[in-house]
C-alpha cells in the first residue's frame, strides 16, 4: 500500500510517500515547499503527484490548526483546506484521506521515534501505562496529548496554544500588559512561537531593558527576527537577545508543565516544533526545568515526569503516514 503523506505549517509544506511493508513504513519519495509560496495545499499537492506519478491508496495530511468535520482554516495561512477536496484531487475514496491537526500527527509519530531522535531535559520516573503530552512552539505553538486507553496511547488534537498566557512573575506580568496593548486577548503563541520571541525582545527593548544595536537590526530585516535573536543570544553578541531567550526559554518550560498538569502527562512530555532543537543548549539549563515544576504542591509530581526534545524534523511526516496505516487497519 502507498500512502501520502503531509505535514503543513505556517513555514513549509513537506510530502512524502510511504510504503507499507512488513507491518512497517518505508520512505519513499518526498519534498518540501515554502507553504506562503502557494495559493493551496491541493495546489502544493497537484504538483509532487505530477512530478512522482507514483499511484497512492491512502493519504494523511497533519495540518496547523482546528481540524472540524475534515475541513481547517489554516491558523499562520489564508488557506482553507478540506479533506473532500483532497479526496476529489486524487480520485480516492473520502474515507481514505484523513485529514488532521499538525501536533495530533506529531503525537502519532511519537513511537516511531529511536533514542537518537531525542534529547532528555529530565529523566524522570516514566509511567509507561500513563498519558503524555506533545508541546511544538515554531511558527505557532502546538499543544496535544496521548491518552492511555489501557492497551496503548491515542493521540488527541487540542488549540492549547490560543488559550490565555498566564505569567509567571513580574516581568512577564508587564509583557503580558505590554501585548494586551496590542492583541487584547493574549494567547501563548503570542510569546511561545518564533512571532513570540519577537514580541518578548519588542518588549524588552521598548521598555528600557536594553538597547537595539543597528547590526542586529539590520540582520532581522534580513532575516527571520526569531533566528536572528536567537543567534545573536547563543553567540553572546547581545545581552537583549541573550534575556529575550531567557524569558522564551522560562515561558517554555511554564506552559510545558501546565500542559503535563492538564494531561496527567505521567508518561512523559515531548517538546516538539523548529525552535527547541536550534536552542537545546538553552533548553538544557536550568530555567526551563525550574519553570516546568513551578507549580506549587504538584512540584513533586512534574519532577518525577520524564521530558525530551525531539530532534527529529520528520516527526509529524512520519505520524501522519501511521496515521493513514492505522485507519487503513495495515499495521
Amino acid at each position: 500500500m502507498t500512502i501520502l503523506a503531509g505535514d503543513i505549517g505556517g513555514t513549509k509544506t513537506v510530502l512524502a510517500y510511504f510504503e507499507v511493508r512488513e507491518g512497517g513504513l518505508r520512505p519513499g519519495a518526498s519534498s518540501s515547499f515554502p507553504s506562503r509560496d502557494h495559493a493551496s495545499l491541493g495546489e502544493i499537492v497537484a504538483r509532487f503527484t505530477k512530478d512522482s506519478r507514483l499511484p497512492v491508496d491512502q493519504a494523511c495530511f497533519g495540518v496547523a490548526g482546528p481540524v472540524r468535520d475534515g475541513r481547517c482554516e489554516t491558523t499562520n495561512l489564508a488557506w482553507v483546506v478540506d479533506s473532500r477536496d483532497l479526496a476529489s484531487q486524487l480520485g480516492l475514496p473520502l474515507d481514505q484521506v484523513a485529514l488532521i491537526n499538525d501536533l495530533e500527527a506529531n503525537a502519532y509519530g511519537i513511537p516511531l521515534l529511536k533514542a537518537e531522535d531525542l534529547a532528555s531535559l529530565n529523566e524522570g520516573s516514566p509511567d509507561l501505562a500513563g498519558n503524555a503530552a506533545v508541546i511544538s512552539a515554531g511558527t505557532g505553538l502546538g499543544e496535544a496529548g496521548l491518552v492511555w486507553q489501557g492497551k496503548h496511547q491515542i493521540p488527541i488534537a487540542s488549540e492549547g496554544g490560543h488559550a490565555s498566557f498566564a505569567p509567571e512573575n513580574d516581568e512577564e506580568t508587564e509583557l503580558l500588559a505590554f501585548l494586551r496593548r496590542e492583541h487584547g486577548h493574549v494567547s501563548v503563541e503570542r510569546v511561545l512561537s518564533g512571532t513570540g520571541l519577537h514580541n518578548i525582545y519588542r518588549f524588552l527593548r521598548d521598555t528600557g531593558r536594553g538597547e537595539d544595536p543597528v547590526w542586529l537590526a539590520e540582520r532581522m530585516r534580513e532575516t527571520d527576527p526569531a533566528a536572528a535573536i536567537s543567534e545573536a543570544a547563543l553567540e553572546g553578541r547581545s545581552d537583549l537577545c541573550a534575556h529575550a531567550l531567557e524569558m522564551f526559554v522560562a515561558v517554555y518550560g511554564s506552559e510545558a508543565g501546565n500542559l503535563a498538569l492538564k494531561l496527567l502527562a505521567s508518561a512523559g512530555v515531548y517538546v516538539g516544533g523548529g525552535i527547541a532543537p536550534k536552542i537545546l543548549v538553552k533548553m538544557k539549563e536550568p530555567a526551563f526545568l525550574r519553570a516546568f515544576t513551578a507549580k506549587g504542591r504538584m512540584g513533586p509530581l512534574l519532577e518525577a515526569i520524564p521530558v525530551r526534545v525531539i530532534l527529529n524534523d520528520r516527526t509529524a511526516l512520519l505520524g501522519a503516514a501511521r496515521c493513514a496505516a492505522l485507519r487503513a487497519s495495515m499495521i
